[in-house]
């Protein structure tokens, strides 16, 4: 009888994950982008709290501030603690004839894109990327399911060596 060994890591532990997948990790600064990303996002909810509990406390006479602080608790461990366990999560490969990018926690995604069925290539900034000089690479193949493939959080002079890796190869598979 052959024993089944244990897997060697954690499945939770990204770092882990990445070194023994041989992954390479998004650009650090990345989490900066999602904070604030987040961050634009949180606020106007928390201050919506704020003033949902001031209405509310005045019709039912309680003390007010236990709704505005709860918000404005959970949306600072929000744009403080996800980000960065959110980069920490996201890997890719550029291969021999193909893309892999990796990513997710609990509900984990691996995608190989064979570069012969690349359709075309953008390489997107946003004005947060842009402030700290990052992009993302959109990889649309053929098909309908799963047809694009994003690639966030990668320094611009990257991004744009990947597209033109990428477009190379799809010209001499074609020519």
């Amino acid at each position: 009888m052959t024993d089944i060994p244990a897997h060697p890591t954690d499945p939770f532990d990204a770092e882990a994950i990445n070194a023994t997948e041989g992954l390479d990790p998004v650009d650090p600064a990345y989490a900066q982008v999602l904070r604030i990303a987040t961050a634009l996002n949180l606020i106007p909810l928390a201050i919506g709290a704020s003033v949902f509990d001031a209405l509310l406390i005045r019709h039912i006479g309680g003390p007010y501030g236990l709704i505005t602080a709860a918000a404005w608790v959970i949306a600072a461990i929000v744009i403080v603690s996800f980000p960065s366990r959110r980069v920490s999560r996201w890997g890719y490969k550029i291969g021999e004839g193909q893309l892999r990018v990796a990513r997710g926690w609990l509900f984990r995604t691996d995608t190989i894109v064979p570069f012969v069925r690349v359709q075309h290539i953008d390489v997107g900034q946003g004005p947060i990327e842009r402030w700290f000089g990052l992009s993302h690479l959109i990889v649309h193949t053929s098909g309908t399911h799963n047809s694009t493939v994003t690639l966030p959080g990668l320094h611009a002079d990257l991004a744009a060596a990947m597209r033109e890796t990428i477009r190379r190869h799809i010209q001499t598979d074609f020519a």
